[in-house]
């Protein structure tokens, strides 16, 4: 993922400290092979510590069942016994999210799809060669990718497996789930003001001491001085899809680590979206989708979102730098075309 494009602006969290009655206080820990910071304002320090901890073991809880790298996880185990003699049921998470993800299938035409697996896969190795996938391995993942390798039975919550070779892979929504998870974790014990920096897919709750939001400065390719932007987030989230800092250049084409389910290959770039939604599932899923489909066709998707904005930044072949961002954008330099 390309969240690493997304950075807290130092002085938002800093600076807040100077709140009379509420102290700062967070923890870091690794989750989902990255590093993860939960930030909270409280004026009790064994309460903060307390819910942090809780919503840390949240997320390693959700890894287990969402995480596509374990072999022991409910996702991998379910995507080990393709094809389903019979629909197999599901826990509860893993069918939300599931569900979840479809709606998001459907709703941008394929460009996210959880069953995008053998193709992620093959474009790892292929981005660990620094060659394209061989036509016909391309040709093999791909039938085993689509809307008709996998259907959800919602009666009694089983998900049905149809064809060889198929896995499962929730990472275009699985980290925005766990986030808002770990906020909904926070609440329950107490917390009103708080930030889950998931190395850059984050969200928050309520604001810092003295303050109207929480400010994120986001860098979406990685490189330019004029591309940070700083955004105000109050009870919202932010993530950027790109390829800032996951990219490889395969014959001259600069390709993300991003994988378009429709052909199989990477997202070419440089380019990258960074997307607002009132909760990080939302936000996780929509910056994938638009990434995929880029700013023609990904505004039409975002602006179609309840709450959503986003920014498209890209270079030409021959490298100017182009913007693009919805009407409702904070602070939007131009009008979306």
């Amino acid at each position: 993922m390309c969240w690493l494009a997304v950075l807290i602006a130092g002085h938002a969290v800093l600076g807040a400290e100077a709140g009379p009655t509420l102290c700062r206080v967070h923890e870091t820990r690794r989750h989902m092979g990255v590093t993860w910071t939960i930030t909270v304002f409280t004026a009790s320090h064994d309460q903060a510590l307390i819910a942090i901890g809780a919503a840390h073991d949240e997320i390693a809880r959700l890894e287990q069942i969402l995480s596509d790298y374990d072999p022991e996880s409910e996702l991998s185990r379910l995507s080990a016994q393709a094809p389903t003699r019979d629909p197999e049921p599901v826990s509860s998470d893993l069918w939300h999210v599931l569900d979840r993800a479809v709606a998001w299938r459907e709703a941008s035409g394929g460009a996210f799809d959880p069953t995008v697996g053998p193709l992620t896969k093959l474009w790892r190795q292929a981005r660990r060669s620094g060659t394209l996938p061989l036509p016909k391995k391309l040709a093999a993942a791909r039938a085993a990718v689509g809307p008709t390798t996998l259907r959800l039975h919602p009666d009694n919550r089983a998900v049905e497996l149809t064809q060889w070779g198929m896995r499962l892979d929730l990472g275009g929504i699985g980290m925005g789930v766990a986030i808002d998870r770990a906020l909904a974790i926070l609440c329950e014990h107490g917390i009103t003001s708080a930030m889950v920096d998931a190395s850059g897919d984050i969200a928050v709750i309520g604001t810092p001491p003295d303050r109207n939001s929480w400010r994120v400065a986001v860098a979406a390719l990685g490189r330019h001085e004029g591309d940070t932007a700083e955004i105000p987030l109050r009870d919202a989230a932010v993530t950027t899809s790109g390829d800032a800092f996951q990219s490889v250049t395969i014959d001259g084409v600069r390709y993300s680590h991003v994988v378009d389910p429709r052909t199989g290959l990477g997202v070419t770039g440089p380019a990258a979206v960074t997307v607002i939604a009132p909760n990080c599932t939302t936000a996780d899923a929509l910056a994938t989708a638009a990434s995929v489909l880029g700013p023609t066709a990904g505004m039409p998707l975002v602006m179609a979102t309840p709450g959503a904005a986003a920014r498209f930044v890209w270079e030409e072949a021959d490298g100017a730098r182009r913007e693009r961002c919805s009407p409702n954008w904070p602070n939007c330099p131009q009008p979306a075309e």
